[in-house]
C-alpha cells in the first residue's frame, strides 16, 4: 500500500506543507506570527489528546526521563521552525526566504555527517545539486542575474535560523526517534511547544499593535495548519525520516515550492510560468535520483567509523 512507503509519506508531507506556505502568506494580515503558531499547535494538541491519552499515561515515566530530548525537539520542530518562518516573512521577500529554505537539504546532509556519522552516496549529492538548482531557477524566475540583487536584512537572518532549526530537528528525529515512546512523544513535544509559545502570543497580542481578525478564511487557515500541517504532515515526515534517514528525506523538501506554486495557480489565479515548469522538472528529477537505490553501500567517512552509522 502506498501509505506504507516512506517516499509516498514524504510526498504527502511536502504537499501539505506547500499549502502551509501559501496559507501563511494569505492570512499574514489577519493572524500575527507567534499567535498563529500558538493556535496551530494548541489545536493539534486538542485533536490528538483523546487518541493518545492512554498512551501518555503508560509512557509517563519514560517521557519524563527523556524530557531534555523532548524539549530540544519542541524548540526546533514545534516552536521553532514555523514561528521563525512566519516572523521572517514579515521582514523579507518571499524570493529571499524561498532561496534560503532550499538550502535545508544541504544543511541536513552536513548535520547527518557530523551528528549521525552517515556517509553520503554520489547520486545523493548529484540529486541534491539538481533539486537545489531547480529551486534556484524557480526563485530567480529563470534569470540567475537577479540573485545578485538579493539583500540580507533581519528577516533573512531569522530565516537562516529557521532553516537551521528544521535541519537540526530532522537529524535529531533520526537519532532519537527509536529511543522515545512512539505513541506519546509527538504530542508531548507539542505540549512543551505550546507552553513555550504562549507567553510570546500574549506579548504579541497585548503589548504590540498586532490583533486577530476572525473571518471564515482565518478559521479555515487555523484548521488547515492545526490538523493537516501539524499532525498529518508531521506524522508522515517523522515516520519516513526514521525509516530512510534525514539526508535522503531532505531532498523532498524541495518539492514544497513546486506544490506551493501549484496551489497559488489553483486558488489565487496565478499563471504557470515557464521557469516554474523547468525548475520543477529539475526538482522532481533530483528527488527521484537521490532516492534511487544503489547496490553498493554508502561509503563511510573514515575506516574506523564503519558500523557506527544509524
Amino acid at each position: 500500500m502506498f501509505w506504507k512507503s516512506p517516499y509516498a509519506l514524504l510526498v504527502v508531507a511536502t504537499f501539505i506543507w506547500g499549502g502551509n506556505f501559501v496559507i501563511g502568506r494569505a492570512i499574514s494580515d489577519q493572524i500575527p506570527p507567534y499567535t498563529l503558531s500558538f493556535l496551530r499547535w494548541s489545536l493539534a494538541f486538542l485533536v490528538l489528546l483523546p487518541f493518545t491519552w492512554k498512551k501518555i499515561r503508560t509512557d509517563y515515566h519514560e517521557w519524563i526521563r527523556q524530557l531534555p530530548i523532548i524539549m530540544i525537539l519542541s524548540i526546533t520542530g514545534i516552536a521553532g521552525f514555523n514561528t521563525l518562518l512566519y516572523v521572517a516573512l514579515q521582514y523579507t521577500t518571499s524570493i529571499n526566504a524561498s532561496f534560503m529554505n532550499s538550502s535545508t537539504p544541504i544543511l541536513i546532509s552536513m548535520l547527518s555527517v557530523w551528528i549521525l556519522r552517515e556517509g553520503i552516496e554520489k547520486q545523493q549529492v548529484i540529486g541534491t545539486i539538481l533539486s537545489f538548482a531547480g529551486v534556484l531557477f524557480i526563485v530567480s524566475k529563470g534569470d540567475l542575474h537577479t540573485l545578485q540583487t538579493l539583500s540580507f536584512n533581519l528577516g533573512d537572518i531569522i530565516m537562516i535560523l529557521a532553516v537551521l532549526t528544521w535541519a537540526l530537528y530532522s537529524v535529531l528525529t533520526k537519532k532519537y526517534g527509536k529511543r522515545l515512546p512512539g505513541g506519546s512523544t509527538f504530542i508531548m513535544s507539542i505540549l512543551v511547544g505550546v507552553v513555550m509559545l504562549f507567553p510570546f502570543s500574549i506579548w504579541e497580542l497585548y503589548y504590540t499593535d498586532a490583533s486577530i481578525t476572525w473571518t471564515a478564511s482565518s478559521l479555515s487557515a487555523i484548521l488547515y495548519v492545526g490538523v493537516l500541517a501539524s499532525i498529518i504532515a508531521f506524522y508522515a515526515w517523522n515516520t519516513a525520516v526514521i525509516q530512510i534517514g534525514p539526508a535522503k528525506a531532505a531532498n523532498y523538501l524541495n518539492l514544497i515550492p513546486v506544490f506551493a506554486a501549484t496551489f497559488a495557480i489553483l486558488f489565487i489565479n496565478e499563471k504557470m510560468a515557464w521557469y516554474q515548469v523547468i525548475g520543477g522538472a529539475f526538482v522532481i528529477i533530483g528527488v527521484a535520483l537521490s532516492t534511487k537505490k544503489q547496490k553498493q553501500k554508502p561509503l563511510p567517512i573514515t575506516e574506523h567509523q564503519k558500523g557506527k552509522a544509524i
